[in-house]
């Protein structure tokens, strides 16, 4: 049995690796384009495209998130400081919320992965659910703070 264990688990490793192999330039590409993205367009410059009311300002933090996705944590302190340099909260909120959940930059290797049609529907649903849930959360945030 324990034989057959082992062989079972190098046939998983080389299927592993196949598909890692397979990835690899695609992930390369992908982590290419962020950084780019992320070098070259600052906070101050995210922070003077805003400025457009609740709709306007909700929708560019959306779209400027879906186009620098990448880590949450880093999402955090560009939001700090997008917050510091003025910008309104739906919008931070909103940018945050689509630079994890929607995949603009990540679009082709995801689809590769996962299929076109269901790429496409993910991020629909993602675009829809992050308007909704930014504007959502600050308005929740407006009635605590009252």
């Amino acid at each position: 049995m324990r034989k057959e264990e082992s062989n079972l688990f190098i046939k998983e490793l080389k299927k592993a690796l196949s598909v890692f192999i397979f990835m690899a330039p695609l992930l390369l590409g992908v982590i290419g384009l962020v950084g780019i993205i992320q070098t070259y367009i600052t906070a101050d410059i995210m922070a003077s495209i805003f400025g457009w009311g609740i709709i306007g300002d909700t929708l560019i933090g959306t779209f400027s998130g879906a186009i620098s996705s990448g880590n949450p944590a880093v999402s955090y302190l560009i939001g700090g400081e997008l917050l510091e340099e003025g910008v309104s909260l739906y919008a931070v909120t909103a940018f945050i919320l689509s630079w994890v959940t929607l995949g603009i930059i990540q679009f082709p290797a995801e689809s590769e992965v996962f299929g076109f049609r269901f790429t496409l529907y993910r991020n629909l649903l993602s675009l829809i659910s992050t308007i909704i849930i930014a504007i959502a959360t600050v308005l929740t945030v407006g009635i605590i703070k009252l």
